[in-house]
């Protein structure tokens, strides 16, 4: 997978060279490109913004300079995304949709915004991560990359996806590990069973209750199994 990203901040995508997104670099698994914006400023002070038409606070980046930088890494395969509060908010679907791209482009605005021409001249889609205002799309950008780069072969250990929050609809069931005894608390004892028919039947259960308390707005979106909604019947009535 490639990753270019067109952005005013590059040094902050430091942190992409760490823990797994790191390692996936170092193999080969996915490219992150950095594109400066400001390289393609063709003012001698290497400006890129200017004030809006119509008056207005803040700084608007001009599309030339977006443009330029664009060219640089366009190619016929490529999908660009604007990080921006006002796109789709992101989510599980989107992200392993966007896993399948061989190419992806990533437009951080700053400031004001970005000139609304070239982002009508060269972006498929918005995203956003929230409903809320950041300072920049940068760690927009790296909440991306994270995310879907999970989902290419090889960045994670097979599986390791297929019971994640989210991954069939529900919360993630609770993980334990050692010690056993944990001051007053201990490992649930079907974890320690080794009978993994209970085990599978109690992780669905904790699964379901997750949702139930954290999310239940999720436990409309999925399909249950009657053996699933007599599991939120009991757990509804405890």
């Amino acid at each position: 997978m490639q990753f270019d990203v067109l952005t005013l901040f590059p040094e902050m995508f430091e942190v992409l060279n760490e823990s797994i997104i790191g390692r996936a670099k170092e193999k080969g698994l996915i490219n992150i490109n950095l594109i400066n914006i400001r390289d393609f400023s063709k003012d001698k002070h290497k400006k890129v913004d200017d004030t809006p038409y119509g008056g207005g606070a803040g700084m608007v980046l001009m599309p030339d300079v977006v443009y330029d930088a664009y060219k640089s890494v366009k190619d016929d395969r490529a999908k660009v995304i604007y990080m921006s509060p006002q796109g789709k908010k992101l989510s599980q679907d989107k992200v392993e949709e966007l896993s399948k791209q061989e190419h992806l482009i990533l437009l951080c605005g700053h400031y004001e915004g970005i000139d609304q021409r070239v982002i009508d001249t060269i972006v498929d889609e918005e995203i956003s991560i929230g409903d809320y205002v950041l300072t920049g799309g940068e760690l927009p950008a790296m909440v991306l990359i994270d995310s879907v780069s999970r989902y290419i072969e090889g960045v994670l250990k097979e599986d390791s996806t297929k019971e994640e929050s989210f991954s069939n609809g529900l919360l993630e069931y609770p993980q334990y590990t050692r010690p056993e005894v944990f001051g007053s608390q201990r490992v649930p004892e079907v974890l320690l069973s080794g009978h993994h028919q209970n085990i599978d039947k109690w992780r669905r259960e904790q699964s379901l209750k997750m949702t139930l308390n954290k999310r239940p707005d999720l436990l409309d979106k999925i399909n249950l199994s009657d053996e699933d909604r007599k599991t939120l019947v009991n757990l509804k009535n405890k």
